[in-house]
């Protein structure tokens, strides 16, 4: 295993008074390996921006510690200045002077003796080097979102922080620059935390991924153990847009409205009760008299994906592209046979009937 690079120990976070406020984090235990590219994913208001800014310095955190480097940054009792850790830092809005040029910006409280020489590498690796002499407003997101990694890495810094880098730029351009992320760290031997709240960018450039909801860590592992293996169905419905089902116990049996479920009863510990499917695992039944209701249409390249009320519940159903379903339609939905599930608590794969 790599070298450990940053750890944090039961940090916890709150604004102003704790009476009446809720905590930001509750006792979130993270680490960073040296030359990882490790994602905080979640949706908005679940911590990570607040986990990033107590990395960084910005907060001060009401428990627990974060060491980097082997030596203590921040607990609720000592805070390092962030200038003095040694800790880049690239935010969605970009954060430049509007009133310096490229190069004086990446060059912007560097030692003129080294700095320079480094700087100058900096913007031929991202590709800024015919760039130096504009101002911000004369570049692209793109460029500017280079411009910020330059400035951020410019000190040798060993840990850059990302706060959603991406959000704001075309689709090309995203993808673009998130591909070119793990290239430019691993050539700075840096490593990074990117927060985002979308789970096909933190999936397909991280190489673990920590997932988060009000405040805590819910499971952090590599792209396919979360894949293949989600720990909760919070991830199974966030990060891979699953379906989740409630699921009813009768004479040892588990039951759905869509179906039976086959499981292995020595796997069974507790009571399960609830299931998750993909999209490819129900089908659709036209039905005018059926409590199914289609109220959304999705194009999804090869198939449709359908948003169907169900009572209280929405479900995600993809379906091709030759069906005659439109919005407004009403259904019965069933298990697709042969299709395979997840019961919780747990994480139980079973069969679909």
């Amino acid at each position: 295993m790599s070298e450990l690079h940053l750890e944090i120990t039961n940090l916890s976070h709150h604004y102003g008074d704790l009476t009446g406020n809720e905590q930001t984090l509750n006792s979130v235990s993270l680490s960073v390996y040296k030359g990882e590219l490790l994602g905080l994913l979640g949706p908005s208001g679940c911590g990570k921006t607040t986990l990033l800014r107590l990395i960084a310095g910005f907060e001060k955190p009401s428990g627990g510690s974060i060491v980097f480097q082997n030596q203590i940054i921040s607990s609720s009792s000592y805070i390092l200045p962030p200038e003095r850790r040694g800790i880049g830092m690239v935010f969605q809005d970009y954060a430049l002077f509007p009133h310096l040029n490229a190069w004086d910006n990446v060059c912007f409280g560097l030692r003129p003796s080294k700095g320079k020489a480094r700087a100058n590498w900096l913007m031929e690796l991202l590709g800024l080097e015919h760039l130096k002499k504009r101002f911000p407003h004369e570049l692209s997101g793109g460029q500017r979102q280079r411009l910020g990694l330059a400035r951020a890495l410019a000190p040798g810094t060993s840990l850059v922080l990302l706060d959603e880098p991406f959000s704001s730029l075309d689709a090309e351009v995203r993808l673009r620059l998130r591909n070119e992320l793990s290239r430019v760290l691993h050539t700075c031997s840096a490593s990074g935390i990117l927060v985002t709240h979308d789970p096909q960018e933190a999936l397909g450039i991280c190489d673990r991924v920590a997932i988060m909801k009000e405040g805590l860590i819910h499971q952090c592992s590599d792209p396919l153990e979360i894949l293949t293996r989600p720990k909760t169905p919070f991830i199974g419905n966030f990060v891979l847009q699953h379906n989740l089902i409630k699921v009813s116990q009768k004479n040892g049996s588990c039951l759905t409205s869509f179906g039976n479920i086959v499981v292995k009863p020595h796997l069974i510990k507790g009571s399960p009760n609830i299931l998750m499917v993909d999209d490819n695992s129900i089908e659709i039944v036209p039905d005018p008299l059926a409590k199914g209701i289609v109220i959304g249409k999705e194009f999804n390249n090869t198939c449709w994906i359908f948003r169907i009320e169900y009572g209280e519940e929405i479900f995600r159903v993809s379906s091709p592209l030759d069906s005659a379903i439109n919005i407004g339609d009403h259904c019965e939905l069933s298990f697709v046979n042969g299709k395979y599930g997840y019961l919780f608590p747990g994480c139980i794969t079973c069969l679909l009937k």
